[in-house]
């Protein structure tokens, strides 16, 4: 949940401030952390007391030198000396200690809060619950939470390769990453795996092996990943979806993700394990 303030807290606390304007963040200029500061040390959130709330800590010892406020501007532009707005994605790659636990879920709460003003059951306006992250319909009683939509991220390697994807949307960039996909309705995690990788490269994979798990604001999805083993078939893309895909020797990789991203993290593990051999 996030946690409404009274004004005389918010102006006595040196706080993080996670300031939403149209889907951006916004930080001083040259800087790509998300400020630490009084409240008047931002006169432009004069305007938004009732609109701040606090983001409590995932556990005891996160943050705790300082609270977290976040605030959501909307589409308001803010035209203010010493500022910028900088994308999620930018920030979450540079704030790596916070990424995931603050920003990302700060973000996650607001995109919630944007897209459940009315209620999906009869159409009335809902309103936000106090004790707990729910937006309430007074009409119907039908109450929502925020979206988690789970989707599977797979390094598979065979022998001495791995085997890594551009999709269609990298193909300016050159990046080349781990297979990835939504789990569909009624479908183990498990065989979220084996339908997109045959859907996306036509190969099937054995031994799959659970490696771990990272959310990803983009905008509501909780990525779960995975090491799997080449089983059989040739590489054929997915139209539309893949633009190349190839084995690659571990010592001549191409363009990668960050290691920030889990995507970075499966493909350290996966050239390690093949290095172990």
């Amino acid at each position: 949940m996030m946690l409404k303030l009274d004004e005389a807290k918010l102006t006595s606390q040196q706080a993080m401030w996670v300031v939403f304007s149209r889907g951006k963040v916004l930080v001083q200029e040259s800087s790509e952390s998300i400020p630490v500061a009084y409240l008047s040390d931002i006169p432009f959130l004069a305007s938004y007391v009732d609109e701040i709330h606090q983001l409590p800590p995932l556990n005891e010892t996160a943050h705790r030198d300082f609270p977290v406020f976040v605030v959501d501007l909307g589409a308001e532009h803010v035209d203010e000396p010493g500022w910028e707005r900088v994308s999620l994605r930018q920030l979450l790659f540079a704030e790596y200690d916070i990424a995931f636990s603050v920003i990302g879920r700060a973000w996650q709460y607001i995109h919630f809060l944007r897209t459940h003003q009315f209620c999906g059951q009869c159409g009335a306006k809902t309103e936000r619950v106090d004790w707990e992250m729910a937006m309430q319909c007074h009409r119907c009683n039908h109450r929502t939470y925020p979206r988690v939509s789970p989707c599977i991220i797979v390094s598979i390697h065979n022998n001495e390769k791995i085997l890594l994807a551009k999709g269609v949307r990298h193909r300016e960039s050159n990046m080349y990453s781990t297979l990835a996909g939504f789990v569909e309705s009624g479908e183990s995690l498990e065989q979220a795996v084996h339908r997109e990788v045959f859907e996306e490269v036509g190969v099937k994979v054995k031994n799959l092996r659970y490696f771990n798990s990272q959310p990803w604001p983009f905008p509501h999805s909780l990525m779960v990943g995975f090491i799997a083993e080449y089983d059989d078939g040739e590489i054929r893309c997915q139209e539309n979806e893949i633009d190349d895909a190839q084995w690659f020797n571990v010592d001549a990789l191409p363009t990668i993700p960050p290691k920030v991203s889990i995507a970075g993290q499966l493909i350290e593990k996966t050239v390690s394990l093949i290095g172990n051999k």
